[in-house]
């Protein structure tokens, strides 16, 4: 048996969301030996994860065309849902098994593809004879109206909801003996500093993200991009605050430069308008700890922005970003602007008024309850310190 801790569903720190799940957590449990079994072992050791657990590509099995068809066919004529995970975890399991797998996947619930694929995983390692963690998630509460879902909730050890919606809808579905309410891994993020280029403002710059996955959710092709022109020019016309546009994903097929890219057209000879490059987790949480105020549409960009302090307005699509806003504000309303819901090119900018209007209120609520909230967010790591000396005495 491997005597380590195995994080498993990372996709990569190409998403910094993912990275600051997993720098966050290995931080928490800087006494337990970790490994980390990733979907991209090359970003992660790009990026700030190497000095903090051991890294261990995962088995791609698109990748094998024959190992593919075999298993494949095994799997059609056996009725056996869990064979592509014994091939693709195949480094952690059998004699290599851990006696505890955390799933750091915070929104693998929250989409059709991956949740089938987190319960087939957590059935595998239960199978095998492990305890398993869902870490600092998010699942719509539709979901668990699934018996499907119901048994596999019951599998785990331990859930870590990252918000009250989620933790409700837990509670109300009959999953309570092993849910903790827990706030995301990533509010406990440390900033690493970098130098902030020329035109940006400490304390009168305001951070922009935009991702293509909120442009898949809009109702009308091309509002999402309108909206936040809008804001920009009204920023440039209105204000001496300068614009920060700042990338959260790097992802071919989801990545955040190409829509700011989109975003920055007309906007090249403007110095008041900066366009990012990508960095780690924690030099972008520098960045947005530096910002005026921030409109962001990444879970954990606007995360690193409310856990230091800087108001922050939600672009949102899901439960994650309403819950998070409900449980830091009482409300979501005015907080998270659900991208379903632009229908003129003037909402954005309307949220964002409100934002400002409200500045000095809102920073003053977050400076005084994010201390406790950001702890709260370390000491999860205690009840998976639990679990670990359990199955390791």
């Amino acid at each position: 048996m491997d005597n380590r801790l195995v994080m498993y569903l990372h996709g990569g720190s190409g998403n910094h969301g993912c990275e600051a799940i997993v720098n966050s957590t290995c931080h928490m449990l800087d006494d337990i030996p970790k490994l980390l079994v990733t979907n991209s072992e090359k970003e992660d050791k790009f990026y700030s994860l190497a000095p903090l657990c051991d890294i261990l590509q995962e088995r791609k099995i698109a990748e094998h065309f024959f190992a593919h068809v075999w298993y494949y066919a095994w799997r059609a004529i056996f009725k056996d849902k869990e064979s592509f995970m014994r091939y693709r975890f195949k480094e952690v399991l059998g004699k290599n098994r851990s006696p505890l797998y955390v799933s750091v996947g915070g929104d693998m619930y929250c989409y059709e593809l991956s949740k089938k694929e987190a319960i087939v995983a957590n059935s595998t390692f239960n199978r095998a004879g492990s305890k398993t963690i869902l870490w600092g998630c998010s699942i719509e509460p539709e979901l668990l109206k699934e018996p499907e879902m119901i048994e596999d909730m019951k599998r785990y050890a331990l859930i870590t909801p990252r918000e009250s919606i989620t933790y409700q809808a837990l509670l109300d579905a009959g999953i309570v003996d092993n849910v903790k309410l827990f706030p995301d891994p990533a509010f406990s993020l440390q900033p690493e500093e970098t130098k902030l280029p020329q035109g940006f403002k400490e304390g009168k710059t305001i951070g922009i993200n935009i991702s293509p996955m909120i442009i898949r959710y809009e109702k009308e092709p091309g509002i999402t991009i309108s909206n936040y022109k809008k804001l920009i020019d009204h920023i440039l016309q209105t204000t001496d605050n300068s614009v920060a546009l700042i990338p959260h994903v790097m992802w071919n097929n989801n990545d955040d430069r190409l829509t700011l890219a989109e975003l920055y057209k007309g906007y090249e000879d403007n110095n008041r308008v900066l366009l990012f490059p990508d960095m780690s987790c924690q030099r972008v949480k520098y960045v947005i700890s530096k910002c005026r105020a921030f409109i962001g549409a990444r879970t954990h960009a606007t995360i690193a922005a409310y856990s230091t302090c800087v108001p922050t307005l939600v672009v949102g699509y899901s439960v994650k970003a309403l819950g998070i806003a409900r449980d830091l504000f009482g409300s979501e309303e005015n907080y998270v602007i659900p991208v379903q819901t632009l229908q003129d090119s003037d909402a954005l900018l309307r949220a964002y008024e409100w934002l400002m209007k409200e500045e000095d209120a809102i920073r003053g609520r977050l400076q005084e309850i994010m201390p406790e909230y950001c702890a709260k967010s370390a000491q999860a790591g205690e009840e998976i310190r639990k679990i670990w000396k359990q199955v390791t005495a």
